[in-house]
């Protein structure tokens, strides 16, 4: 005879405050109260173009009314080749399309360091798109090694 259980029959044991399911605490935070935040590739992308920005803008004074900002992909995908971003001049705006700028871009060493100079090259021929300028002439000292 097989036996029937009802919801009457189930006795749960009261849950002691601040702990989960399993009977364990709530997780704390990866870095700890001490150490400083961690830094994902999210912060690391926008601070190479806000950098690049202040940058350009010190040495370009047109280019203090331009917006520069981050999306993650374009809406509008034509063809093959995927935008990396794309330069509104009437509106003052340069968007930068992060994943694709990322990921699309084959980078012979994959750090942070090779990604900021990636993403400060993108900003300078968005530029130089906006501009109508070679972006090699824009920050001519920037590249220039001794």
């Amino acid at each position: 005879m097989p036996r029937s259980r009802s919801a009457a029959g189930r006795v749960r044991a009261p849950r002691a405050r601040g702990l989960d399911r399993h009977g364990r605490g709530l997780r704390s935070s990866v870095t700890g109260p001490h150490l400083p935040m961690l830094r994902g590739r999210i912060d690391v992308f926008e601070e190479a173009v806000a950098d690049t920005a202040e940058y350009l803008r010190g040495l370009w004074p047109e280019l203090d009314q331009v917006s520069f900002e981050i999306a993650g992909i374009p809406r509008a995908v034509s063809g093959p080749a995927v935008d990396r971003w794309t330069v509104l001049p009437r509106e003052n705006r340069i968007i930068l399309y992060r994943l694709p700028i990322e990921r699309m871009s084959k980078l012979h060493v994959n750090d942070e360091t090779h990604l900021r100079m990636l993403v400060e090259g993108c900003v300078l021929r968005a530029v130089g798109e906006l501009l109508g300028r070679d972006p090699w002439d824009l920050a001519p000292d920037r590249f220039r090694h001794p």
